[in-house]
């Protein structure tokens, strides 16, 4: 399937009925000397933004006016831009900044802002995430989210495995041998598990891939073999009887609590979801080391400035600086957003043990992670595209269906989606 420059601007047109078309008065929120900008909670350090309230640096006549937007955050943030009117000067932007990507006219060109004198501070493949196919910056960089491997000290030892986090990564490489070590484990803990779910092992292997759905020029290949072997993964892992087979927050809450989850490949803001937040009780008992298949990255934000900004150079001005590698720092200490900036890695703030993880400085597992990431292309219809084979995954999981009959399924539903959106 190949999506033509001509269809690409049609299927931008058919996302765009969603909430990006309509008429009014173009304006920004705010007063005259105010930069509106709109975001979800946890995705900015509050004593960055409480400075940034009192003066927008190298701005003393414009300040900040933040607001944390609940639930539906995109839809609001796409209303708002179909009206034209109150539209704020400042948007986050999440990992699936490509679907915005069809409306770049919305946003200022980043570029044309001054961004490319910082992009060296950045990593590569986290800069070219938030620029269109046509060469137009509509996204800055926020954090990243690398992965790696987290497991229990505990349950590893009573399996007589050494819990060094160099030796569990010599041990397995790759999902092969993880999936060895994880019938170790539960020949020694009954009832243990590598994953909460099937679709975790699926959206962490596609994590690590250098391409997933889409190419860059617009030809789908979400039915190729790498998907496919992501796919059938999953399924073995679940034959395997190696998946908790958690399918909500609640039950996924509860593997980590119980302790049947016992190594899990994830990104670094689970260490925060997952074992500090469902399981403190096991402070101390858990490490870090490299994923099995290799580095990856799943999650990450962006910032970016709308077309109705009051002063997109003031704007530019507070984002550069909110980003910069000192701020990123500091941004992970509260609310725990992993840099895009690799010279905030080696700083004091980041370099200190977790009393969680053992005293081990996981942020180098992490660093190490997110600077070995090849990166891949994320196109405007990823989550078209991944939908479906999530929610088929999950039928072979819980319901039992034919995993062959699963992925036939999926890819026909995935080429009616296609279709009607005017991507082929």
């Amino acid at each position: 399937m190949t999506l033509s420059r001509r269809k690409f601007l049609a299927a931008g047109s058919a996302l765009a009925a969603a909430g990006l078309t309509g008429c009014g008065s173009r304006s920004s929120l705010g007063g005259s000397n105010e930069l509106s900008m709109w975001t979800w909670t946890g995705s900015v350090n509050d004593g960055l933004i409480g400075q940034a309230e009192k003066a927008i640096p190298g701005y003393d006549g414009m300040k900040l006016a933040m607001t944390r937007i609940g639930s539906n955050y995109k839809t609001k943030v796409l209303t708002a831009l179909a009206g034209k009117s109150l539209v704020p000067d400042i948007v986050a932007i999440n990992d699936d900044v490509a679907t915005y990507f069809p409306n770049a006219d919305q946003f200022h060109d980043l570029y044309e802002l001054g961004a490319k004198e910082f992009e060296k501070d950045f990593l590569p493949w986290k800069w070219k995430w938030g620029v269109t196919p046509a060469g137009k910056m509509l996204g800055y960089p926020m954090d990243t989210g690398p992965t790696a491997l987290f497991y229990r000290t505990d349950v590893f030892q009573k399996a007589g495995i050494d819990v060094d986090p160099g030796a569990v990564a010599q041990l397995a490489p790759d999902w092969d041998t993880f999936i060895a070590l994880g019938k170790k484990l539960k020949q020694a803990v009954p009832g243990s598990a590598i994953t909460d779910n099937i679709t975790g092992i699926y959206g962490y292997r596609m994590a690590q891939l250098p391409k997933r759905y889409m190419t860059s020029d617009g030809k789908y290949i979400g039915d190729q073999d790498h998907v496919r072997q992501s796919f059938d993964l999953a399924v073995r892992v679940v034959k395997e009887g190696l998946s908790a087979n958690a399918q909500n927050s609640t039950d996924k809450n509860a593997v980590v609590t119980n302790g049947k989850l016992v190594a899990y490949n994830g990104a670094v803001w689970w260490a925060q979801l997952g074992p500090k937040n469902a399981a403190p009780k096991t402070k101390g008992l858990w490490k870090v080391t490299a994923a099995p298949g290799g580095a990856g990255n799943k999650g990450g934000s962006f910032l970016g400035i709308t077309k109705y900004c009051k002063n997109p150079k003031a704007a530019f001005a507070f984002i550069s600086w909110l980003e910069s590698a000192k701020n990123q720092a500091q941004s992970f200490l509260d609310p725990v957003l992993f840099p895009s900036t690799p010279a905030s890695y080696t700083d004091s703030r980041l370099a200190a043990p977790d009393p969680f993880f053992g005293g081990q400085q996981i942020v180098d597992v992490f660093a190490e992670s997110a600077k070995k990431y090849p990166g891949a292309f994320f196109s405007p219809y990823d989550s078209i595209i991944d939908n479906p084979i999530s929610s088929e995954l999950v039928n072979v999981e819980a319901a039992g269906k034919n995993p062959d009959q699963a992925w036939a399924d999926a890819q026909h539903q995935i080429e009616r989606e296609l279709t009607r959106a005017g991507a082929i």
